[in-house]
């Protein structure tokens, strides 16, 4: 928000609008949109910066969804290549409601490594890794504990002592019941591309002005966020090894402030152009593009496009190098950072 607000303010002919004076341009966070955007009058002029329902592309398990219902209908209507352009993000999992799926799957391929994101947090908050189901049996059994938690409170806010009043208890039991949270699991990348043994993600703009039609614009720069120490999969633990944020990265005991852990989108193309060649750089960004316009076809017809809103979405794409192939080829993960 601090970076938001000096950008904005250094806008030449830009001022800031004090209490409630009238403004075209509101940078409003989501609780804002919830409750004022059905009670607010706007000009036609005026912009905002989420359509109501964003989050069917920022939360995890929903991008997730949405991408396989239009994997579907591609195959339906175009055929099993056009749907194969959407293979681009790795096979998961909504927990707890998709755990006995994520099991079979799970003993089909014993021994490979997994990852649990919460579906509605950033900033690497929540993540963890693991190779056993035993982790993930573990993690199910907290969540069904707050699920209990959560039930025993409802029946407290329901019990009636016996002048016929609320048991006082209930208020209590209510500010301490907590939500269960649901995750995704999802098959990890255990072969990333790695610069200097580390691992890295790309973070990539992209504008979403309207939906219907659909009107992106695509920011020319961009970063590379990297780990701040080498990669291995001998220690899936630590995730200064397997987290690319930079929320995650700074608060480790060798991280240099002034060097950091990022690129510009500028120097990595000429890296990659030096190792692979010109044209493998155009073909893995051509694919990274294909990213983009297929999630955002995804929920075209889902959002509710408004003209007074538009979307800054920041996509995280994980680069990988599989063997069979002789360019990097990317992953895209939830585009919830923004």
């Amino acid at each position: 928000m601090n970076t938001l607000m000096d950008v904005l303010r250094h806008r030449p002919g830009w001022v800031e609008v004090k209490d409630e004076g009238e403004w075209d341009f509101y940078w409003c966070d989501v609780s804002w949109l919830r409750e004022n955007f059905d009670h607010t009058y706007m000009d036609e002029h005026v912009r905002i910066s989420h359509f109501r329902n964003h989050y069917e592309l920022t939360r995890k398990n929903y991008m997730v969804k949405n991408l396989k219902r239009f994997r579907k209908q591609l195959e339906r209507e175009a055929g099993k290549l056009e749907a194969a352009k959407c293979d681009f993000f790795p096979k998961t999992f909504e927990m707890p409601c998709e755990y006995h799926l994520f099991v079979e799957e799970f003993r089909k391929n014993p021994g490979i490594t997994w990852i649990m994101k919460p579906v509605a947090r950033s900033q690497g908050k929540g993540i963890f890794l693991f190779r056993k189901l035993k982790d993930i049996m573990d993690w199910r059994k907290g969540t069904a504990g707050k699920k209990l938690t959560s039930m025993e409170a409802q029946l407290a806010r329901n019990t009636v002592n016996p002048s016929g009043s609320h048991d006082a208890r209930s208020s209590d039991d209510q500010k301490e019941e907590i939500p269960v949270e649901n995750y995704v699991a999802q098959r990890y990348i255990e072969n990333p591309y790695l610069i200097g043994g580390r691992k890295f993600d790309l973070r990539v703009y992209v504008l979403v002005m309207s939906y219907i039609p659909l009107r992106a614009w695509l920011y020319r720069d961009g970063f590379a966020r990297f780990s701040n120490t080498r990669f291995t999969l001998s220690s899936i633990d630590d995730q200064y090894v397997h987290l690319t944020n930079v929320a995650v990265q700074k608060t480790s005991p060798d991280y240099h402030p002034k060097k950091g852990c990022k690129w510009m989108l500028q120097r990595f193309r000429q890296y990659l152009a030096s190792k692979h060649g010109p044209e493998a750089v155009e073909t893995l960004f051509s694919d990274m593009d294909n990213i983009f316009i297929r999630s955002l076809q995804s929920v075209q017809k889902v959002i509710i496009s408004d003209k007074h809103c538009f979307e800054l979405y920041g996509y995280d794409i994980l680069i990988d190098q599989a063997p069979w192939i002789s360019t990097p080829h990317p992953w895209a993960f939830a585009p919830g950072d923004r």
